[in-house]
């Protein structure tokens, strides 16, 4: 049976500081190379989701920004992108408009990915914006968004009070055309708002690699409520320890936290088991 394994990254395999630490990087590089197949499902970009898993040997495409991008580390290009349309966009900026809130919107052009802005209009976007200027060289554009909002736009989002955002996600979530992920950040008390085509998500995401690349099963990692949707498709859900009561509402199981290699330490112990049912398997054929 061929099986896909699926973490997503904030509070699930990163540690909180976030990184991978060396035991984590260790042990699935151990089982990689045993013929594990593994990869990550992620609200991250390309930008920083690859440097901060660049210790692993991923060997299966990445979900990145929820689903928006299938990207293959291994041969760096994109598989697959779910662009917003053009109307929707525009749709979406009204709102955002009306509401007073601001807002990052991505566009993939030319395999670059960029992020456009108008406004850095508060301390938390400033601080998203330079993290990711500095740390990771993601490039940034000021501009009159409603300009660039064409047929290249793959994601709108900000981050913020949960009081501010809640009416631009109600209002946002009647538009057919996109979908939208509501979550608290796991290393603040910030709330995400991102918008995306409703073809763009973790479940779409895991469905096309299962599809794509002969997966009979899936066991998918995640602790917060983006990463719901990929549950959904998954044969297996396990929720580390640190995750929010809906994700283990949601798990067939419960595993031990992100500060102590969780998912690592629970992979190393049923796959080793599992290479042992094969061997005696052979030895009794």
């Amino acid at each position: 049976m061929k099986i896909l394994y699926v973490s997503d990254l904030d509070g699930t395999l990163l540690d909180p500081s976030p990184k991978i630490t060396t035991r984590t990087a260790e042990t699935l590089n151990s089982l990689i190379a045993k013929g594990m197949e593994f990869t990550f499902a992620t609200a991250r970009s390309i930008y920083s989701a690859v440097p901060i898993t660049s210790a692993l040997d991923i060997n299966v495409p990445c979900i990145l920004m929820n689903g928006v991008s299938i990207y293959d580390i291994r041969n760096e290009r994109y598989i697959k992108n779910e662009f917003i349309a053009p109307e929707d966009s525009a749709e979406i900026l009204r709102i955002f408009r009306k509401h007073g809130i601001h807002c990052f919107m991505y566009r993939i052009e030319k395999e670059c990915l960029i992020s456009y802005y108008s406004e850095l209009a508060t301390k938390k976007m400033q601080s998203f914006a330079e993290v990711r200027k500095h740390e990771y060289k993601k490039p940034f554009v000021q501009c009159r968004l409603e300009d660039h909002a064409d047929e290249n736009t793959v994601y709108i989002t900000t981050m913020g009070k949960y009081d501010d955002l809640l009416p631009v996600k109600l209002e946002a979530e009647k538009l057919p055309g996109v979908d939208i992920a509501f979550y608290l950040d796991v290393y603040d008390d910030s709330w995400y708002l991102e918008i995306f085509s409703h073809k763009a998500s973790k479940a779409n995401a895991l469905r096309f690699l299962r599809e794509n690349y002969g997966f009979d099963k899936v066991v998918a990692f995640g602790d917060n409520l983006n990463d719901l949707p990929m549950f959904e498709q998954a044969d297996t859900k396990i929720a580390v320890g640190n995750a929010r009561d809906e994700v283990k509402a949601a798990a067939d199981i419960v595993i031990g936290t992100n500060d102590n290699d969780g998912v690592a330490e629970y992979l190393a112990k049923i796959i080793s088991l599992s290479y042992e049912y094969t061997e005696a398997d052979d030895l009794n054929a």
